[in-house]
């Protein structure tokens, strides 16, 4: 009887600790499955400028519900999310204003920054209401500028995003080309300008993506998701002149999740 009960006593303890071991795990592995702490940091390619459906309690940074970082977030459910991307904002922007979330808990970031260095959006305005060559000239100045000086301010703002979150998984996004040339497109800007504001785009994308692998970064190149999908291919994703005017010449919601949240996914 005293063995028996021993060995009852002893079985019984083997199960709790066994239970308690499987408890542990399954509590273990379920804290695992939770989505990274994701914070998405930017321009207005990030925010969702010219996608509509904005936060009103953005402002005047426009951050929309369609915009890639928040359509990931809704489908892969991360264990926290901050949305700091700004329409306009620069590399200082970043550095100032929207690293407040990033921590050592973050285990994934996404961004897209320089666009706003370069001076996207006064060229825009230059190759619109100006002559041809004053388009081509902006241009030039601004591909000087991105060889130059941007990868300086990238550094700046990687080495940031590094030092909170060292071990966060960085995805940085580039710029699609905006216009397929020889398109539909038969008012507006001459075949010049088109190819000229593309090559300006081609190498912001080869710049960033040089400094993002420098720093260990992935980087999302959206060049080929919206190929088919320029302005003057008859199925843009790109906004053209629009009003607001703040909207022109951003993607639309159908190129945040055509263009956009496939890129990112795939890298994140």
């Amino acid at each position: 009887m005293k063995l028996s009960r021993l060995t009852a006593t002893m079985g019984a303890f083997v199960v709790g600790a066994v239970l308690a071991l499987t408890g542990a795990g399954a509590a273990q592995a379920n804290e695992n499955s939770a989505g990274p702490a994701y914070v998405a940091l930017g321009d207005s390619y990030s925010s969702g400028v010219g996608a509509g459906s904005y936060d009103g309690a953005s402002g005047s940074c426009k951050r929309s519900s369609k915009a890639y970082p928040a359509l990931w977030a809704a489908s892969h459910a991360p264990s926290s999310f901050n949305f700091t991307a700004c329409s306009g904002a620069k590399t200082g922007d970043v550095l100032n204003n929207q690293l407040g979330p990033v921590n050592s808990g973050t285990g994934l970031v996404s961004i897209s920054i320089g666009g706003n260095d370069a001076g996207f959006a006064d060229i825009m305005t230059t190759c619109v209401l100006q002559s041809e060559s004053t388009c081509v000239n902006a241009v030039n100045n601004a591909k000087n500028f991105v060889q130059n000086t941007l990868p300086g301010k990238l550094d700046q703002v990687y080495n940031a995003i590094s030092a909170k979150a060292p071990s966060a998984h960085v995805v940085v996004l580039g710029y699609p080309r905006f216009y397929k040339l020889g398109g539909s497109c038969i008012v507006g800007l001459s075949e010049t300008e088109r190819a000229a504001i593309n090559s300006g785009a081609d190498l912001l994308n080869s710049v960033t993506a040089k400094r993002a692998a420098d720093h260990g970064f992935s980087f999302g190149d959206v060049t080929t998701t919206f190929t088919g999908h320029e302005i003057c291919s008859g199925s843009a994703w790109l906004n053209s002149v629009t009003f607001p005017i703040d909207e022109s010449y951003h993607p639309t919601a159908a190129g945040q999740s055509g263009g956009y949240l496939p890129v990112f996914s795939s890298a994140a």
